[in-house]
């Protein structure tokens, strides 16, 4: 199918460079330019042989030269899904990087958007409340970047103190793996043993 949906939109969006990436293993998608995604996103909702009528998630990776966005798209009349991919070059560790929101598309992007945004400080031009979800309006950073660094203190209280740390649970599989001589295999995650279950 990604094949056809890449072939599609390099007929519908001129110059959007659609490729399909379909790996071994796990799901592949469709990268696209990132000045037409929001053309790309239009095709594929209003498309009669893809109708993706619904924008399940936005998230993002951090990678060392950039950002990529994915979308991950589904058709309840088609009974399909895909991931709809765009990398955002940046320069440094703290830039903020530019894409179009896609809410006049899919209402959900609005929420989803907004995180990714707060998480890896993705800008969604064109997004009609565009501030943080999950953090404060003030707070320093992004947090689900690569070289985020928490802040010591917000508005005069200490963030992450030692007392309250539940380094128990933390540690937890870190011991278990040490108990069994270092070799993850041995841990399944499970609370039955192979000979309880």
């Amino acid at each position: 199918m990604l094949n056809e949906v890449a072939s599609f939109l390099n007929s519908a969006v001129s110059g959007c460079g659609a490729t399909a990436h379909t790996p071994e293993v796990g799901h592949g998608h469709v990268l696209v330019e990132s000045a037409h995604l929001h053309a790309c996103a239009k095709a594929l909702n209003e498309s009669d042989e893809f109708d993706m009528n619904v924008l399940q998630v936005v998230s993002g990776v951090d990678y060392p030269e950039r950002i990529e966005v994915n979308y991950m798209l589904a058709s309840f009349t088609k009974n399909t899904e895909m991931i709809l991919k765009v990398k955002l070059p940046k320069t440094s560790p703290t830039e903020t990087v530019e894409v179009d929101s896609v809410v006049d598309i899919w209402k959900s992007a609005n929420f989803l958007e907004r995180e990714t945004y707060d998480m890896l400080g993705v800008v969604f031009k064109n997004h009609p409340d565009h501030r943080r979800i999950l953090c404060p309006e003030d707070w320093e950073g992004f947090p689900l970047r690569k070289d985020y660094v928490v802040q010591k203190e917000w508005e005069g209280m200490e963030i992450n103190p030692a007392h309250k740390v539940n380094s128990g649970d933390h540690f937890f599989f870190k011991d278990v793996i040490a108990k069994m001589g270092g070799d993850e295999k041995k841990v399944t995650y499970s609370w039955k043993s192979d000979a309880e279950a």
